[in-house]
């Protein structure tokens, strides 16, 4: 939804993608929640605060929001939570505050992490890849689209009333 700055601490940096506005208004207009999971291990490396954190989670709102949720992991990679993706917390988390099951809600992220994170949950996932992506995490994907308005037609176009484990194998076959 917005431009990757690692470890941003300042609410003027943040940058949407092009189009994710319309594509989420999108959304919200066919009334679908929207949410937002996000691993922030600035702050348990303590590189960034929690109201640096805050601030630029809010800047997004004001640019892209208004969100339904927002699940928010504050611990370094060595914590060994049950939060940070690829773990499934937040996503299990995300979809508890919207009141569904995460087999209803979907996951569209730019890195591998994302992706497990939402398998893991029962979730569908879409991978929309950037220049950071690495190959193996598009091969891998189990649904993958150039761009967020691709990823969200993709998962529209999904019969979400179908049970998590049919979803994981044959149902989610990755676009040639």
């Amino acid at each position: 939804m917005i431009h990757d700055v690692p470890y941003n601490g300042d609410p003027a940096l943040v940058a949407p993608v092009d189009g994710a506005r319309a594509v989420l208004d999108r959304l919200r207009v066919a009334g679908v929640a929207v949410g937002v999971v996000t691993n922030q291990s600035g702050i348990g490396r303590g590189r960034l605060t929690p109201e640096q954190v805050r601030a630029v989670n809010a800047a997004v709102d004001d640019q892209l929001g208004p969100f339904d949720t927002w699940q928010v992991c504050p611990h370094a990679p060595e914590d060994e939570c049950l939060c940070r993706k690829p773990a499934p917390g937040l996503v299990v988390a995300g979809a508890a505050a919207l009141g569904l099951p995460p087999s209803a809600v979907a996951v569209i992220g730019d890195i591998g992490a994302d992706i497990e994170a939402a398998r893991a949950a029962g979730a569908y996932a879409v991978l929309v890849p950037t220049a950071l992506t690495r190959p193996a995490e598009v091969a891998a994907a189990p649904l993958v689209a150039q761009h967020l308005s691709a990823a969200v037609d993709l998962l529209l176009a999904l019969d979400v009333d179908q049970g998590a484990s049919e979803r994981a194998s044959s149902t989610l076959e990755r676009p040639r």
